[in-house]
This record gives structure tokens, sequence and C-alpha cells, in this order.
């Protein structure tokens, strides 16, 4: 519905790769925009061949659209996504999750001549409840990358906190940077609103974060997020 808030995760059948390059990903994050236009289909598959990071946010050029979802957040993993929305219209976070996810899969099986699915199944579509977690859920979609170099992060603790905050501020493939006032994909989300809904601002934000994620030095990760993985 209008209004509401849903957290979108979709992983790679068997946990597998959905990216295999550079150039994946960036085509990934290029859907996250054009799909979100409930006048606008699959693009050809090819779009960012020649396109650099540098780039892609420089080309694209403003069109009249009518806008699904705002994208409040995002991440995109080396084998998930996940995707924090607000729907702009009745039903389009659904809406959106097909064509980003089902674009995707078309790129990916014209660019490797493969078949077949890329996706383990449906996306889930959480609809997430204004409870006391609710704050906490943009910390979790924004610390995933920790993973990479922490893979058990949530369950122990981070153990070196500066190399997680340096790799997170490294990260490009995330709405992590902008949201805390350093550009990188700054199209793709709704800054103003983000703030708004979730009652911070980008430098309450950004301290808010890193207490957030030095509360877990050396602890497993609580509760609090779980309910969204």
């Amino acid at each position: 519905m209008k209004g509401d808030v849903f957290h979108i995760l979709n992983r790679g059948v068997e946990k597998r790769a959905i990216f295999y390059n550079e150039k994946d990903r960036l085509r990934f994050i290029y859907g996250l925009y054009d799909f979100n236009d409930a006048n606008y289909a699959f693009p050809y598959p090819y779009r960012c061949k020649t396109r650099s990071l540098g780039h892609a946010t420089s080309e694209w050029i403003g069109r009249e659209r009518k806008e699904l979802v705002d994208l409040l957040c995002w991440v995109a993993m080396p084998n998930h996504s996940h995707n924090l929305i607000q729907e702009k219209i009745d039903g389009g976070g659904s809406i959106f999750s097909k064509k980003i996810f089902g674009g995707h899969t078309k790129y990916i099986n014209e660019k490797y001549q493969r078949s077949g699915v890329l996706f383990q199944g449906r996306s889930k579509i959480i609809k997430v409840e204004r409870d006391p977690h609710f704050f906490y859920l943009p910390f979790y979609i924004l610390a995933n990358p920790i993973k990479l170099i922490e893979p058990h992060w949530k369950e122990r603790g981070i153990r070196n906190m500066k190399k997680a905050v340096d790799f997170l501020e490294n990260y490009p493939w995330s709405s992590f940077l902008d949201v805390i006032g350093k550009e990188n994909f700054p199209l793709l989300v709704n800054k103003d609103l983000f703030y708004e809904i979730f009652q911070t601002s980008e430098k309450k934000f950004k301290k808010e974060f890193f207490e957030w994620l030095e509360s877990y030095t050396g602890t497993p990760l609580g509760r609090a997020t779980s309910k969204y993985s």
C-alpha cells in the first residue's frame, strides 16, 4: 500500500554469485533507477558495457517518470541484495522487485549465454513494522559488506573495527556513502525521505551507525534485526 515500507531481499540460487564483474554490478545499479518507473521495460542488456563507475551517476538523462517506490537504502552483495523501499503506488514494491530481478536475470543469461534461474525464487518482500527494531534496519542492511572481510561478525562480533569501517567507506555497491554525505550514486536514494522516516540527519545517522557498530565489537549481533534477515 502507498506509504508502506518494505524490505526486499533476494539471493542467488544455491547462494551462487549474481554478479561476475564490475560491469554486472553497474548494470544492476542502473536497473534500480531504470526499473523504478511504471513506464519502463527491460533495457538493452549491454547498456553498461562501456561505462565506468565514475560515469554511472552523471550519464542518467532525465525523462518523465512514474516512480513505483522511493528507494531508501540498498546494498548489492556478491550473491544477494537488500533494498529498503517505501511504496509510491499500491503494489509498487512487488512490481519493482519483479522488474529488477527479472531484468538482471535476463541480462546475465543473455550476456553469458546461460539459461534458467539466477535467483533462488521469489524475492522476500517483508513489510516493515514501525516497532523498536525499525530504526536499526538501515544499520543492518548497510553493514552487510563487513561479512566479506569478517564472515562471522554477526555471530561473534567485530574483531577489527578500523578495518571494518575502512572497508565500508570504500565499498561502492551500496547507499552507505550517499547517506553519510559522500556522493556515490546520488540519484538512487531519496535521502530527505530516508532522514525523515528514520528521524535522523546525515550527521546524526553517521554518528549513530558507527556507535551501533562499536557496540558489537567482540559482541554478537543482537536480535534487533534478525527478523529481517
